[in-house]
């Protein structure tokens, strides 16, 4: 069964500072709270490939990843994919930013499938994902909106 997650928030900053810092992988570890590291492996054009490393768990295990995303200045979207899968079938991420009244709604839709074999299944698995979306644009809306009110460039 395909599982497709759909959130959103708008966030108070100018599109470009939006774009600039959810799209600069590399600082992702600033911006995101799950993120230990990011680390860039590739760089093809405007498609980068990296790998993603988590804090801890309860049990002491650090999930990693490598995923590529690739970025479309002129629709202001993004589109990626898990390179390694680990516990899912598939993982396809589509980013879309549009300039609002107040501000610049941002939007994460992901389409993914678990393993057989994961720990999670599909239902919970998308019950996971949609809560830690709601967190992690929680986060990153404070954040960047913070850069806008002290006048970093975009």
């Amino acid at each position: 069964m395909s599982v497709h997650t759909d959130n959103e928030i708008v966030i108070n900053a100018p599109l470009d500072l939006v774009w600039s810092m959810t799209n600069d992988v590399a600082s992702w570890p600033e911006l995101f709270s799950e993120y230990a590291s990011a680390e860039i492996l590739e760089t093809r054009g405007d498609t980068v490939r990296f790998r993603l490393s988590m804090y801890p768990d309860e049990q002491g295990r650090v999930w990693s990843w490598v995923s590529e995303r690739t970025p479309e200045v002129a629709t202001r979207t993004v589109r990626a994919h898990r390179v390694e899968t680990g516990a899912f079938r598939y993982m396809w991420i589509y980013w879309q930013y549009d300039e609002v009244e107040d501000g610049v709604r941002m939007r994460w839709v992901q389409d993914f499938e678990m393993k057989p074999t994961a720990l999670l299944g599909d239902s919970a698995m998308e019950d996971r994902v949609n809560a830690n979306s709601r967190t992690q644009m929680a986060l990153i809306k404070e954040k960047v909106e913070a850069a806008a009110r002290a006048g970093v460039p975009g």
